[in-house]
């Protein structure tokens, strides 16, 4: 039984390798062209599956890391001291004039 479940796996493996090699744009494919992709995929299952996932297959655009505001960057108002101040003596009512 175990086996069965373990070639069903690779089978599933393969043609989703395979599926995947035949519905990526031929633009989008590395290092090597589209159709020789497929013939790996095709004679060599279960390796060339693996080779195609690692090397051939298009990768997925990366985020960049989200910055922190260095010393000439702009701060958020909650960040600059001499707002916080300016905003506490106004909502204190020490500031009358609009």
């Amino acid at each position: 039984m175990a086996g069965v479940l373990i070639g069903l796996a690779l089978l599933a493996f393969w043609l989703f390798s395979l599926f995947d090699v035949v519905t990526t744009p031929e633009d989008e494919v590395r290092n090597v062209p589209k159709t020789l992709w497929i013939m790996v995929v095709v004679l060599i299952p279960l390796v060339g599956g693996l080779i195609w996932m690692a090397r051939g297959r298009p990768r997925a655009e990366r985020q960049a890391w989200p910055v922190s505001p260095g010393p000439g960057m702009p701060k958020g108002p909650d960040d600059d001291p001499d707002f916080l101040r300016d905003l506490d003596r106004r909502m204190r009512g020490g500031d009358e004039q609009h």
